[in-house]
């Protein structure tokens, strides 16, 4: 009966109903420190850092109330040493303020790699193995020699380079070639229509160099550059012209396709004697009608 009594007492009731009431305040007092520090519902679209240094960046991450670190570096040629090429997460992602931008920059010294040894490799496996490590194929320089199209050695800017030897990437290597004991030629491909890097493929392909490399006045930039095709080349490659193993073909590029297109208005499209064949159809009839009756 104690018990009871106790339970029902009024105040132990109000004391009950003080501490159920105070739990329920610090509950919601909590999700609403929560929410208000997460900033729940006020997030905003990630800027655009990429192209800025980093002292370009520090302004706009203080405007955001952001924060930063750099994580990575690579090597683009193309752009300016130390502006942002990467960035997590990306623009226009939904973030809140105090997020960490991590960013990836343009390093300020070109990437190294180590020339690999492609001496005793055919031209075309010596190509993939440059490439593979990123370095790019040069002149091919062929010597007397009695093995036809084995790479003898390899130079850097008209130098021998070891084996090993450390260098930009994107470099150029050009190699020494054995050409074989007798004056051995080989037909000049039809390079037109093709771009540089294509034009330049094949011709190794057959023991060939690109010379003169002329551009005319329609490629004003790097994408033109890019993008111009082979619409003249010296000697042509109507099939009959041959070269010696090693000899240069010079091209001139551009990137107007009508230099490359057939001239429409000097094709002579024949005329068809319509009315010859309208009379000498009406003959026929006129044969099968008289047979018939």
């Amino acid at each position: 009966m104690s018990f009871f009594k106790t339970i029902f007492n009024k105040t132990f009731a109000r004391h009950l109903g003080i501490v159920i009431i105070s739990g329920l305040l610090l509950i919601l007092l909590t999700f609403l420190g929560l929410n208000l520090y997460t900033r729940h519902g006020k997030g905003f679209e990630a800027p655009d850092f990429k192209g800025l240094t980093e002292q370009q960046l520090k302004h706009l991450i203080q405007e955001n109330e952001l924060r930063y670190a750099i994580i990575d570096s690579a090597h683009i040629a193309d752009l300016p040493p130390g502006v942002v090429i990467e960035q997590t997460p990306k623009a226009g992602s939904m973030v809140k303020k105090n997020r960490n931008i991590f960013f990836t920059i343009n390093s300020w010294t070109p990437e190294k790699v180590q020339v690999p040894d492609v001496i005793d490799y055919s031209i075309r496996n010596a190509r993939v193995m440059l490439e593979s490590f990123g370095l790019e194929v040069g002149d091919l320089i062929y010597v007397p020699s009695e093995y036809t199209n084995l790479v003898l050695g390899q130079h850097y800017k008209g130098k021998p380079i070891e084996a090993g030897t450390p260098l930009e990437r994107g470099a150029v290597i050009d190699l020494i070639v054995g050409q074989g004991l007798s004056n051995r030629t080989t037909a000049v491909p039809d390079l037109k229509g093709l771009l540089y890097d294509e034009a330049k493929q094949i011709s190794q392909d057959l023991s060939l160099n690109i010379g003169a490399q002329i551009f005319d006045s329609t490629v004003v930039s790097r994408e033109d550059t890019l993008q111009a095709f082979v619409w003249k080349q010296r000697p042509s490659g109507d099939g009959d012209s041959r070269l010696r193993l090693g000899s240069s073909i010079d091209i001139w590029l551009s990137v107007d396709s009508s230099l490359i297109m057939p001239d429409t208005a000097s094709i002579e499209i024949p005329e068809t004697p319509i009315r010859e064949f309208q009379e000498e159809t009406t003959e026929e009839e006129d044969l099968n009608e008289e047979e018939f009756f």
